[in-house]
């Protein structure tokens, strides 16, 4: 851990891999060649097992002491560098290609390899061309390629990899797994510098997400950290900042430790807005020991905000409370399901009887994760479509005798209609392509409003279901973050209006003083936002209560699914007419805008930042703020699958190196993290990793 990565493999890789071209001068300190008895010429060095061909770069440079220390003069300019032999030779080759100020030297480019390549036109016609070969850059090519595929390091050491190098560019020279891993940290370095140039070129804040994640394969603990924030482009982008090993045991004061110390070395201290957490008490500690290490006035609202509990995983403990009401009523349904997926045999068995019964098999039959209901969703929903099959199977076979009765399928298929809603708002949150923290507040009011529905139906255990539900809804949403509520204020489709058409479904006869509060909220916001800008107002639009940002839910009824012509609705009878003085009045002023399919929302407040400056900034903020942890738990899919049971040795550093510059190079290639691009095989070469890297 002690040597730093620039003296890593840098004797090997820079010897090893450069290819000797035609026409290079002798160097001093080379043994000239010698002949042998049939007068074939033969080079003494390369009759030495372990010697390497010199590089090219000596073609230019000559050998010289001075001073007692050994130099490489240029031929050219006569610049002298350093030439010990662990400082390798790609600083003389940037040398040559860049620094070289001797007039009439040819470019090294010109000396390098071309070969011929077919380059097709835009208007479709093909033409032949030359270019150079360079060797570094094939280097880099396939160090690129090994990480963002999640190849194996020894990949390049593959017989039939290396053939079929050969074959398509001789000039290829083959590289050893070290090289290349010398090679990645090399692009890492590469990657990090452009990921922190893009942060600290942005004036945003910065939403920060994290988890933990226990690899199988290791026992080894690992913390990802992933900055959320709106780009001078109004682009949405996410780039993971640290995949930690953290070693055991995980207490808040090491936790807290790791992740102040990422915030310092990306330098986003100061900048963030929020941080979204799973909800676990160990992570209500971290985050009452990071409040006391950062300035309070570097944080948004004096860290008012500060902490954002994860949407999804609250919303998995509130369905799978009311899941436990219907257990027995889907457990011969989860049986049935075990058992045909049990062997591969019972799995052709189904699929033969589904084609013979003409139920096409789009989707296999898959058993659920008993601690994430909407994969009891997708059982279910899955199951149903193959019920026909399920009771033909129990005539052919005699061991299946879990086959579910009518009234449970019919129980089953309710609970897809009921619980849909709640499996696409879980969907919906847990994007990471869009802003999200806009969408959060009409969809929590649905939540609530259908649940209160639910426990008025007729049938018993659709009462009971909803009874459990909101208990633990009230449990943990009893009170509403308020940077939600002005998320949705700062969509102009909604506004103040949504809040004016949710809130007396929702509170009682204090509903007034509650929508009262919001707009106090959003004046205090705003007026945060000045001060920071230096561009204070002299509009005062109620009182300050900044000090509670957070909004009770009572009971109420009202519609199943979000209707957006309903609300539009409500919103043209009750529109407000406003005396425009602040940025945000004359925002409120405006109509709302029709809501489309393609609406974007970030779009939108690029084309309008120039009329309200404030909120614009405002929105760069508060719009990049996830409302769930998916991101960064995505990490650890891709973990699982670098850390295969065959490759369980590799070091942290390295693993590190791999997972964040694998995210660096998707978003950096397609502006954005394409999840769906991301290859998605497993490994099943044996990866041994002998020593650890140092990040810097």
């Amino acid at each position: 851990m002690s040597n730093s990565l620039e003296n890593s493999h840098v004797g090997e890789e820079d010897t090893n891999d450069d290819i000797p071209l035609e026409g290079v001068q002798e160097v001093e300190g080379v043994e000239e060649a010698s002949r042998d008895d049939d007068g074939v010429e033969q080079s003494s060095n390369k009759k030495k097992r372990g010697m390497r061909e010199p590089s090219y770069v000596w073609g230019h440079f000559t050998k010289v002491t001075i001073n007692g220390e050994l130099k490489a003069k240029c031929n050219h300019c006569q610049a002298k560098l350093v030439a010990s032999g662990h400082n390798g030779t790609s600083h003389l080759d940037r040398h040559l290609k860049k620094s070289c100020k001797a007039k009439g030297v040819p470019s090294v480019l010109d000396s390098l390899q071309k070969t011929l390549s077919v380059t097709r036109k835009d208007d479709g016609t093909s033409c032949i061309e030359t270019r150079e070969f360079d060797p570094i850059v094939a280097r880099q090519k396939i160090a690129t390629l090994v990480v963002k595929h999640e190849l194996p390091l020894n990949f390049v050491e593959y017989e039939a990899f290396r053939d079929w190098m050969s074959y398509a560019n001789p000039l290829v020279k083959n590289l050893s797994r070290n090289t290349l891993k010398s090679e990645i940290f090399k692009l890492y370095q590469a990657e990090k510098a452009k990921a922190m140039a893009l942060l600290e070129n942005n004036d945003s804040r910065v939403a920060i997400t994290t988890d933990m994640w226990t690899a199988s394969n290791q026992k080894k603990g690992y913390m990802v950290v992933t900055g959320h924030f709106v780009d001078k482009s109004w682009q949405l982008q996410s780039r993971i900042l640290r995949f930690i090993y953290l070693p055991a045991p995980h207490t808040t004061e090491f936790l807290s430790e790791a992740f102040f110390k990422c915030m310092l070395d990306w330098n986003v201290d100061r900048r963030i807005s929020v941080v979204t957490l799973d909800n676990c008490s160990t992570n209500d500690a971290m985050v009452d020991r990071l409040m006391g290490l950062i300035p309070a006035d570097s944080m948004l609202m004096g860290g008012n905000f500060f902490h954002m509990r994860c949407v999804a995983h609250i919303l998995n403990l509130i369905v799978k409370d009311g899941m436990k009401v219907i257990e027995e009523w889907i457990k011969k349904i989860r049986d049935s399901v075990a058992y045909w997926t049990g062997t591969p045999k019972r799995v052709e068995t189904f699929e033969m009887a589904a084609r013979q019964l003409q139920v096409k098999c789009e989707k296999k039959l898959v058993l659920d994760c008993v601690t994430r209901w909407n994969s009891t969703y997708v059982m279910l929903d899955i199951a149903v479509k193959y019920k026909i099959v399920f009771s033909r199977l129990q005539q052919r076979d005699k061991h299946y005798t879990s086959l579910p009765t009518d009234g449970e399928w019919e129980m089953a298929e309710k609970m897809l209609e009921y619980l849909l809603p709640f499996y696409s708002m879980t969907e919906l949150f847990s994007g990471t392509q869009y802003p999200t923290s806009n969408l959060f507040f009409p969809m929590i009011c649905e939540m609530r409003i259908n649940l209160d529905e639910w426990d008025l139906s007729s049938v018993p255990v659709i009462r009971e279901m909803a009874g459990q539900m909101i208990m633990k809804f009230d449990k943990y949403w009893a009170q509403i973050h308020g940077i939600l509520v002005m998320a949705v204020i700062l969509d102009p489709r909604f506004k103040m209006q949504l809040v004016n058409y949710y809130f007396p479904q929702l509170y009682g006869e204090g509903v007034a003083n509650e929508i009262q509060r919001v707009r106090n909220l959003s004046n205090d916001l705003v007026k945060f936002y000045e001060i920071k800008s230096g561009n204070v107002s002299d509009a005062v639009v109620g009182e300050s209560s900044s000090a509670d940002v957070r909004f009770n839910f009572n009971l109420g009824t009202g519609c199943k699914f979000f209707d957006i012509k309903k609300f539009e609705a409500f919103a043209s009878q009750n529109s407000e007419t406003i005396v425009s003085k602040s940025d945000l009045e004359r925002y409120l002023e405006e109509p709302l805008i029709k809501s489309t399919s393609d609406f974007d929302i970030l779009n939108w407040w690029k084309v309008n930042q120039g009329k309200y400056p404030i909120l614009a900034q405002m929105a760069k903020d508060i719009l990049a703020i996830p409302v769930t942890t998916v991101a960064s738990e995505s990490a650890f899919s891709t973990g699982g699958r670098v850390l295969t049971p065959h490759r369980s040795r590799l070091h942290p550093m390295t693993l590190e190196a791999l997972m964040c510059t694998q995210h660096w190079l998707w978003a950096n290639s397609k502006g954005k993290i394409l999840e769906s691009e991301i290859f998605n095989g497993e490994e099943f070469v044996d990866e041994d990793e002998s020593g650890p890297q140092v990040l810097e």
